[in-house]
């Protein structure tokens, strides 16, 4: 009788104790995870890329309150969230609180700073005290760096929980007035307790001791201290980064009391008669309804009178349904999130930001995401269009988001009929990527080359525009995706510059064997004559007839992106030398950057005249007159027609009708360069033209170029630091 009434008894209220915490905390552990999901999928909207940085947002007052509307209404999206703030590094740290203000408090700057030097950490949970004036108010808190897939991160979205919130949600684990909920981090750095304890108090200090001789630090055992038990249950929360363990202690004297009573009674009467048996039996009865009393009273936290006449189970099954019908809703929200999450996590193994991660690590976390992914090969695809610019009005610039948005539509639609497992990625500036997951030690290039002449027609059939894509080899273990997803990337740069369509498979295909075209030396001395003379016309029209010869026939996209940015060097050297400094006339702007981010050689050029030529030629308008300008470009012609003859400045002033004096000074007021010079530059290039491309010999060259042949080696070894013979030598292909 006494295991019957007592041992069982008590092991079923424990049970039931348990099962209960556990429920509450799996609701808990879902609210968390939806906050992380909701947070996460903002990271990475629009609204919160490189757009942010630096921006003006005292001028842009628009901007600033579509910000301050998005952070109110990702704080409303939570019950659990208290607020959530948008803070911007830079020369002026900016914070959204929600209301945009400008920080000063050094403090404050730090503490914010501080949330974006966290190691390796993307994102992940922190227990900070955000005011400095109350350093004993920490707050929990998710941040989540912006952009969400950069690796160098400017600003961070910060949702700090309501305190409130947070007690009350560990307060439904086990909701007694004694004993304490509490949770805590895996380092032991972030603690929350529902009842205020603190972390080092003798009770949680003894709690977290017991815990941790236990393996893993889940499960329950009852407790004994300072005179009463405590039914004590643990477990883990899957957090970001950093694992949770919660800790739920409450005491259960008052429920094994009676039990313990009516044992003591059963011992000391077992030989009464059968009256005081059944005696005994009904006052057992009656303390074995207690559990359940004190389940109703859970369910019922404020008394309800008029639903005690209920039946007890049957109000127990409503309460079972609704929180059954809370996890299915949870579970519908966390399937509509988990595309979002799946296409996050691709992106950070793509660019290489899980490398600290084992191969069984990312293996987990595949299969997390519902992939099959043991015996398997991995084989990644990079999609990137082209002819944008010669659509005649379809798309524009600055339409490479939406365009590439309906070819990954395009990718995912032709990929479901031949791929059982694969995953598109939008990288929203005209290419996109694609994992494919395939059974391992079977042979699909047949299938994938089909896949890329479907792909490609349905592309050049809907979007009127080409397409190269790249296949990696295949990869047996998912740790060298990322380095496969580089080389495809850097094979789809070396496609042919004149073909239409392209696929570049790097088990067959030799994509870097072709030799690179000559770069166009001459066509560069001209365009930067006409520069420095003021010819905005003739400087486009050269700008234009020098992208036609990096573009001849073989040649890679990739040469006549370099062959560009070479050109723009030179313009910067052109511009430094004529007295400006670049920084200053393009306002500190990355024009490299800007270059190296266009793919269409219409719009490098439309680039070129809009933001080089342009700022500079208004520079030197501003610098002098039109007639002194239009004297000095017919002193340039001059030069550039007798080079070759023995002329001086005097002779060139006779020649247009002017003085020595005000000729070497215009002229260096013009062209950013005095007199002789600009000359000797100009014979030095033509001779430089003359070494790579004729056999004349050294003699000739200098004669044809107005200096004497012992003057010239001095001449052509001062400025370009080698003799004649041994720049002809460097200048010839092997």
């Amino acid at each position: 009788m006494y295991a019957m009434a007592g041992g069982n008894l008590e092991k079923e209220l424990l049970q039931q104790h348990v099962g209960q915490i556990e429920q509450r905390a799996r609701t808990m552990d879902a609210q968390l995870a939806n906050l992380e999901m909701m947070l996460s999928h903002w990271a990475f909207d629009t609204r919160f890329d490189y757009s942010l940085q630096d921006h003006d947002f005292v001028r842009d007052f628009i901007r600033t309150r579509d910000l301050t509307s998005t952070l109110l209404v990702m704080q409303g999206s939570n019950a659990m969230i208290g607020s959530v703030s948008l803070y911007l590094q830079g020369e002026q740290p900016i914070l959204f609180d929600p209301e945009y203000s400008s920080l000063q408090d050094e403090r404050v700057i730090g503490l914010y700073d501080s949330l974006l030097a966290n190691g390796n950490k993307t994102t992940y949970w922190t227990q900070l005290a955000f005011d400095p004036a109350k350093p004993q108010q920490r707050e929990l808190a998710f941040v989540h760096p912006i952009p969400g897939s950069s690796l160098k991160p400017f600003g961070a979205l910060v949702a700090r929980l309501d305190r409130e919130q947070v007690a009350e949600a560990l307060l439904a684990l086990a909701p007694y007035d004694d004993g304490d909920n509490f949770l805590v981090g895996a380092d032991g750095g972030l603690f929350v307790s529902a009842h205020g304890h603190a972390a080092d108090s003798p009770f949680i200090a003894a709690l977290r001791a017991r815990i941790s001789t236990d393996d893993g630090g889940t499960g329950s055992f009852l407790l004994d201290w300072d005179g009463r038990t405590y039914a004590v249950t643990s477990g883990q929360f899957g957090r970001i980064m950093d694992p949770w363990m919660y800790v739920s202690a409450s005491p259960i004297t008052t429920i094994t009391a009676p039990v313990v009573f009516v044992s003591r009674i059963i011992l000391g009467v077992s030989v009464s008669a059968l009256l005081l048996g059944l005696l005994l039996a009904w006052l057992a009865s009656g303390r074995i309804y207690s559990p359940i009393k004190r389940l109703m009273g859970s369910l019922i936290p404020h008394g309800g009178q008029g639903e005690a006449r209920e039946d007890e189970f049957t109000l127990i099954e409503r309460h079972w349904r609704d929180l059954s019908r809370e996890s299915r809703e949870l579970n519908a929200r966390l399937t509509e999130q988990l595309p979002y999450v799946k296409e996050s996590f691709l992106h950070q193994l793509l660019q290489g930001y899980l490398y600290a991660y084992s191969e069984e690590d990312l293996l987990s976390r595949l299969e997390r995401y519902k992939w099959d992914v043991r015996n398997r090969q991995f084989i990644v695809l990079y999609v990137q269009l082209s002819g944008i610019a010669s659509l005649e009005g379809k798309f524009k610039q600055g339409d490479e988001g939406l365009v590439t948005f309906a070819s990954v539509n395009i990718i995912d639609e032709t990929a479901a009929r031949y791929f059982e497992q694969y995953n598109a990625i939008n990288f929203h500036d005209l290419g996109s990527g694609l994992l494919l997951i395939l059974p391992e030690g079977g042979s699909f290039a047949a299938k994938i080359r089909s896949f890329c002449e479907e792909l490609m027609q349905s592309v050049n059939r809907l979007l009127h525009l080409n397409v190269t894509v790249a296949i990696s080899r295949s990869m047996m273990r998912a740790s060298d995706v990322p380095r496969a997803f580089e080389a495809v990337k850097q094979a789809a740069s070396f496609r042919n510059f004149d073909d239409a369509n392209q696929v570049i498979d790097m088990e067959q295909s030799d994509w870097e064997g072709s030799p690179a075209p000559t770069y166009p030396f001459a066509l560069e001395r001209e365009l930067l004559q006409a520069l420095r003379a003021g010819q905005a016309a003739d400087a486009k029209t050269l700008l234009g007839e020098f992208q036609q010869s990096l573009s001849v026939a073989g040649a890679k996209a990739i040469d006549v992106h370099q062959g560009m940015l070479q050109l723009l060097g030179s313009v910067q050297h052109a511009i430094l030398a004529s007295g400006i400094q670049p920084s200053r006339l393009y306002k500190g702007a990355n024009l490299y950057e800007q270059l190296s981010q266009i793919k269409e050689p219409e719009h490098a050029c439309e680039w070129f005249s809009a933001k080089v030529f342009e700022p500079y030629l208004r520079e030197m308008e501003t610098r002098s007159n039109g007639q002194t300008r239009r004297l000095i470009e017919q002193a340039v012609l001059f030069l550039q027609r007798n080079y070759m003859r023995d002329i001086s400045l005097d002779h060139c002033a006779d020649h247009i009708g002017t003085n020595p004096f005000f000729l070497s000074k215009s002229f260096k007021q013009v062209t950013g360069v005095n007199f002789i010079d600009y000359l000797t530059g100009l014979r030095v290039d033509k001779a430089k033209e003359l070494l790579r491309e004729s056999e004349l010999k050294i003699q000739d060259i200098a004669e044809q170029v107005g200096y004497q042949h012992s003057y010239f080696n001095r001449i052509f070894k001062k400025l370009e630091g080698m003799t004649p013979t041994r720049y002809r030598m460097l200048s010839r292909p092997e």
